[in-house]
């Protein structure tokens, strides 16, 4: 399902933060807000750096590799890389998506050179696209024939073994499988997933509507429909179990946008209403049992969040980002408190500690300690 653009406009900086209309290079790190000094050791004095890049596309779509390497992907069919942590961006963008507009929203990375990104779109404009030379040359690995099928996320459990995902065709929704790094790509049998809800989808808002643990778990975030819901995969997509989540639907703009686990039992879920102005009661909720149940966030996020990230160096310290802000957590998600007011819509952290964070109007920054004078 894809977002109405602009349906989420807030102001794209906030106070004390760098805008992405700077132009390359850094911007001055920005200081956390109120409560920052006390969320943690992890955390503690941290904020989000603006990395200028030069472009106005809204970046939906993040891989971070490492403190010093990451992509993003976005609209009009555009890809940056950087290696030197931000400092300077290379337009690898693919020829034919910027010449048909094509909205990028998903991009999984393996490192600095190799890299699978997702268009989406109904029937032929969900394609995806793969490179090995660090976005030099782009290869067109799948385009849709199905013009009911629409595709939201994909995922990868390792190099080699992924998965992307498409709202529902005939009353369910498709799973796409690699097994090659994503140079060829195959429909999985629809015999091992459950019906769908009337009127439920994925959120193609961040990257995240489908994600992976470990060698084999993958997890489906829904919404749109009577209730939200986690679909969980043990088999790489084979077969679901489903389960209700806490987080409000019932209507084509309220569900959960992003999942996060940090291994094959703990994770988390994101959302809530993303229009403009709209209430986002229970934003977060969290799960010990490999997406069996879930729980509301004792105090949740503060509003609709789009996208989540754990980060390694706390176990029970993540991320949560959505076009009004920020949000931290150090207790596993039970409680959550603003970090700052930029606005982002997708984050992910490296397993070296490189959190990351893209957004509207170009906007990337990556969680740094402002340097002391």
């Amino acid at each position: 399902m894809a977002l109405v653009v602009g349906a989420l406009g807030v102001p794209a900086v906030a106070a004390g933060v760098g805008g992405a209309g700077e132009g390359p290079g850094d911007s001055a790190a920005g200081v956390v807000g109120s409560g920052a000094g006390d969320v943690g050791g992890v955390v503690r004095g941290v904020g989000w750096a603006v990395k200028g890049t030069g472009k106005d596309s809204r970046f939906r779509g993040l891989a971070a590799v490492s403190r010093s390497t990451a992509w993003v992907a976005g609209s009009k069919g555009t890809v940056l890389r950087t290696v030197d942590g931000g400092r300077s961006w290379r337009d690898v963008s693919p020829p034919g998506a910027v010449a048909e507009g094509l909205e990028l929203r998903d991009i999984e990375a393996f490192d600095a050179r190799r890299a699978v990104a997702l268009s989406i779109g109904e029937g032929e404009a969900s394609r995806v696209l793969r490179t090995d030379d660090g976005g030099a040359t782009w290869s067109e690995a799948f385009r849709n024939p199905d013009p009911r099928a629409f595709y939201d996320c994909l995922t990868f459990f390792d190099s080699r073994h992924g998965l992307a995902m498409s709202d529902p065709v005939d009353g369910k929704f498709r799973i796409l499988s690699t097994g090659d790094g994503g140079r060829s790509w195959e429909v999985l049998p629809a015999s091992g997933m459950p019906d769908a809800l009337p009127g439920e989808a994925g959120f193609a808002a961040s990257g995240q509507c489908l994600v992976s643990a470990g060698s084999r778990d993958v997890w489906l975030a829904t919404g749109g429909g009577a209730v939200s819901r986690v679909l969980h995969s043990g088999d790489r997509g084979r077969t679901w179990k489903v389960a209700e989540s806490v987080i409000p639907a019932g209507d084509p703009a309220r569900g959960v946008f992003a999942l996060a686990f940090r291994d094959r039992t703990t994770g988390l879920a994101v959302g809530g209403d993303y229009r403009a102005g709209q209430d986002s009661p229970r934003a977060a909720a969290v799960s010990s049992d490999a997406g069996r149940t879930w729980r509301p966030a004792a105090t949740p996020p503060s509003g609709y969040r789009s996208g989540a990230a754990w980060h390694p160096y706390g176990r029970g310290v993540a991320l949560a980002v959505g076009p009004t802000g920020t949000d931290v957590t150090v207790d596993g998600g039970r409680t959550w408190r603003a970090l700052d007011a930029g606005s982002f819509d997708t984050v992910d952290c490296a397993g070296d500690g490189g959190c990351w964070a893209a957004g509207e109007k170009g906007r990337v920054g990556r969680l740094e300690r402002p340097e002391r004078s």
